[in-house]
């Protein structure tokens, strides 16, 4: 029996691991990193020790430091979580060798199925459909994959649809892969383009038994980031989802697989035909939406393995479907990512001021139709740029897909989240989509869809209430803050000769007089305002909106969220006059986010195209590559490999062009969280 363990990692993984422990009695342990030490799962552990360091590689991939964590907290059994060190089978070895239970499956299973290359050969001796690529591929079969042997998610994962692209794309590949996994071993594979993905969930015991537990579709995807997940994956033919389960099955038994994991399947809807991916030897970032329609809990099934126990409706000829009494009534769940990123995908860092999602569960099984969240964040912390953007996992469970998905996008519009940009609108823009709404997505359907436009310069109705609510707000401010005056109205003239004026970054000027009787806009009735608060109506229709100052000092722009009923808008001012020391020189290429500068490709003197790749950041275990926006000449590089850099740091300078503007940055790391 387990009575204490360490999860070696972090964040709401650490939290999910931790709050099944408690309703069983284990004792918790968590390991944290310098930066880490202020977060939700180090509260929450029953004993914490210090990794020092901030990056990965000197913390949580440290085995040697890991172990000897477990054994200084007395812990007795190691849970790895996802990523990390997760499908590490030296990490496996040497917890065993330490005389601790891994939680997760045997070294060999982990070694069999990570190497991409060697599972692809047993699955197809299990019986098991897969795409093999040509050993000389042509132009014939492009397009291609280009896929990390050794790790999983997408991570080193490239589309290559040139042959002249292929030698590179392999080698950035292998690079990506080397610094993520330790192995940059990469190997190519055909690319099918508008399928979807579709998953199988294992859990096998030690008695060579075990269930499949239905599927889960993971179509929605960005750059082969998983965005959107649910349970079970919709419109499937139900012969086609039992025929992925049998050979999920088959491919467990061939492995001699112990404990939870995952199949993942390239599924064709117009044939109707599938293809092995990959097995995930570990617990997937997607594993609640199962819990949700199974009542299961993963982890506490993990756990049982781990102590040698039979799994629950296990026969005894292999792996096999879950019993009908596990899955009955199992209704419909959907999962969304929630990240620290902007609308065009940058990863963001900073203070998390609020962090408030509305949940009827935290990290746990829900007794009816409801929300859950799986969060590691919660208000006032920081999001460091050394780790994955993941702030939540959101997800909703009803007796009806259509219910599921009108239950999450509401408990995003009403989640209030400040002080960091997040992706939470371009969620709701995707569940609410037709294509997605009627299950027609695919593996490319997201990137094939424009990039949204950051909110709130759209032109939508509840967008401009949000941007007048916010100049009303910074009116009433100054004016709370006036020792004289105090009862004569804001902004009010004795003769106005024109309205005042309030302009936000990215939006249209809010124009508004200050009368004997209130704030005035026209085609809005200002029902009531505060610095925090207002209330307008238009066409009849009243509308409350809240605000959160980020940015209220003297000589600063100010900054300020507010939050409707069904947006939430970041707002920052357009200051009326500008400080001539703020400028920085006409060309000069800014940092979009902070991060390290991990390679400079060119140098000073050189002549570059639009477009040209000038260096390389690596932010929240991404690589960006940073590219010239115009044509010119690079007069001036400011950093080197290995330089630290803040949001808008002056990276380098290409004269040829107008303006200084935020470096152009394309995101060649694939997966954040290797789901």
């Amino acid at each position: 029996m387990i009575r204490r363990l360490l999860v070696a990692n972090r964040g709401e993984i650490a939290r999910r691991v931790f709050a099944t422990c408690r309703r069983l009695g284990i004792e918790t342990v968590a390991v944290h990193s310098d930066a880490d030490a202020g977060l939700p799962f180090v509260a929450e552990a029953d004993y914490a020790v210090r990794l020092p360091g901030n990056a990965p590689t000197d913390t949580y991939l440290r085995i040697d430091l890991v172990v000897e964590a477990a054994l200084k907290a007395g812990a007795d059994a190691i849970h790895p979580g996802y990523g990390f060190l997760s499908e590490n089978a030296d990490f496996a070895r040497a917890v065993e060798a330490a005389g601790l239970t891994w939680i997760g499956p045997p070294p060999y299973a982990i070694e069999a199925m990570g190497d991409k290359e060697r599972a692809k050969e047993i699955a197809e001796k299990a019986g098991v459909p897969v795409l093999f690529a040509p050993t000389e591929p042509t132009a014939a079969d492009l397009p291609l994959l280009v896929k990390a042997s050794a790790g999983g998610g997408g991570r080193g994962m490239r589309v290559v649809r040139t042959l002249d692209q292929l030698n590179a794309e392999i080698a950035a590949a292998s690079a990506e892969a080397e610094s993520a996994f330790g192995d940059g071993t990469v190997f190519v594979e055909p690319y099918v383009e508008h399928g979807r993905h579709v998953e199988v969930q294992v859990v096998c015991d030690v008695h060579e038994t075990g269930l499949t537990l239905g599927t889960r579709d993971c179509s929605v995807q960005r750059r082969h980031q998983k965005v959107v997940e649910e349970a079970p994956a919709p419109w499937l033919p139900s012969h086609v989802a039992e025929e992925m389960e049998d050979a999920a099955g088959r491919l467990a038994h061939a492995v001699g697989y112990v404990g939870a994991g995952t199949v993942e399947f390239l599924y064709d809807p117009t044939s109707e035909r599938f293809f092995f991916l990959e097995m995930n030897t570990r617990l997937q970032v997607e594993h609640p939406v199962t819990e949700l329609v199974t009542g299961i809990d993963l982890v506490g099934l993990q756990i049982a393995v781990a102590e040698g126990r039979d799994l629950p409706g296990c026969h005894t000829d292999g792996v096999t479907p879950a019993p009908d009494r596990m899955t009955s009534g199992s209704g419909h769940a959907v999962e969304v990512r929630l990240y620290a990123e902007d609308a065009a995908y940058v990863p963001q860092s900073g203070r998390l001021v609020t962090f408030e999602l509305p949940a009827y569960v935290q990290l746990g099984p829900l007794a009816g139709a409801g929300v859950r969240v799986d969060s590691g964040f919660a208000s006032g912390d920081d999001v460091s740029t050394f780790y994955d953007a993941m702030l939540a996992k959101v997800m909703a469970w009803a007796p009806t897909r259509e219910q599921a998905i009108r239950m999450l996008v509401a408990a995003l519009r009403r989640a209030r989240i400040h002080g960091v940009v997040t992706n939470r609108d371009q969620l709701v823009e995707i569940l609410t989509d037709p294509v997605f709404v009627a299950g027609d997505m695919t593996t490319t359907w997201l990137e094939s869809r424009p990039t949204p436009a950051e909110s709130p310069a759209d032109s939508s109705a509840s967008a401009r209430i949000a941007v007048i609510a916010g100049a009303l707000m910074l009116a009433a401010g100054d004016a709370a803050r006036r020792t004289v005056q105090q009862g004569v109205p804001v902004g009010w003239r004795n003769v106005p000769s024109q309205p005042q004026r309030t302009t936000f970054e990215g939006c249209a000027p809010v124009e508004w007089w200050g009368t004997r009787d209130g704030l005035v806009v026209d085609g809005v009735t200002v029902l009531e305002v505060s610095p925090t608060h207002a209330r307008l109506e238009v066409d009849g229709v009243a509308t409350e909106t809240r605000g959160h100052w980020s940015v209220d000092r003297p000589g600063a722009p100010r900054e300020l969220w507010v939050d409707g009923p069904a947006m939430s808008a970041r707002l920052r001012e357009v200051p009326r006059f500008t400080d001539p020391a703020d400028a920085v020189a006409s060309g000069s290429l800014l940092a979009p986010m902070p991060g390290t500068v991990v390679d400079v490709i060119t140098e000073a003197g050189a002549e570059v195209g639009a477009g040209d790749v000038v260096l390389v950041l690596e932010a929240m275990k991404m690589q960006h590559t940073v590219t010239a926006p115009h044509a010119g000449t690079v007069t001036d590089i400011h950093v080197e490999p290995g330089t630290q850099v803040a949001a808008g740091e002056v990276l380098a300078v290409v004269e040829g062009g107008f303006e200084a503007r935020s470096a152009r940055t394309s995101t060649t790391e694939s997966e954040r969280t290797v789901p």
